[in-house]
């Protein structure tokens, strides 16, 4: 069983974490939860509120599950990995000044290895400068992360440029999740 990496903290998002925690096992991989510590970490959920009668411009965060890292960043071996897998939420927002979280994510795609990433995930791939001269989605808030870290920024639910695949939202999992095992299954 090949093993995926997925690097979390505090405040991923709930959907863009589980959807693929539960079906990347599905095809036979294992996802490997790293953190900057290996303890529990919280989840949240994200949404703009769906009450027209109250204005909200921005997503709404409530507690969401928990889910356990089972290894450190510092201890993870880049080539233990077929692929990795960015959650969005706020967490990345504070994993991408993380070297060690860098130094993985830059390894794997080094590695020409498949890197899918959702919404605030693209934070970490701007820190790590591997999307330079890619073409990539996010979540439109990030679209400046994106464009900052050097890429050509589109508004499409999910963009595949070499071994990246990139989504916007949980909203995109179904696309994100497709191409991104298409990637592995070619690995």
């Amino acid at each position: 069983m090949s093993n995926i990496l997925m690097p979390l903290g505090d405040a991923t998002e709930a959907l863009d974490t589980f959807y693929p925690f539960f079906r990347l096992p599905e095809d036979g991989y294992e996802v490997v939860v790293a953190g900057p510590e290996a303890r529990l970490y919280h989840s949240v959920l994200h949404e703009i509120p769906p009450n027209p009668a109250v204005p909200w411009d921005i997503t709404e965060e409530r507690p969401g599950y928990h889910i356990e890292a089972n290894i450190a960043f510092s201890d993870v071996d880049a080539g233990d990995f077929a692929g990795m897998f960015i959650s969005g939420g706020r967490a990345p927002e504070y994993l991408r000044y993380d070297t060690e979280l860098l130094r993985i994510t830059r390894e794997i795609c080094q590695a020409g290895k498949p890197i899918a990433c959702v919404c605030h995930g693209i934070e970490i791939l701007t820190a790590a400068d591997v999307i330079r001269g890619k073409r990539v989605t996010t979540v439109a808030k990030c679209a400046l992360d994106a464009k900052q870290g050097g890429a050509v920024y589109v508004d499409e639910p999910t963009v595949v440029d070499g071994n990246l695949v990139t989504a916007r939202t949980w909203h995109d999992n179904t696309s994100l999740m497709r191409e991104f095992i298409r990637l592995l299954r070619q690995g």
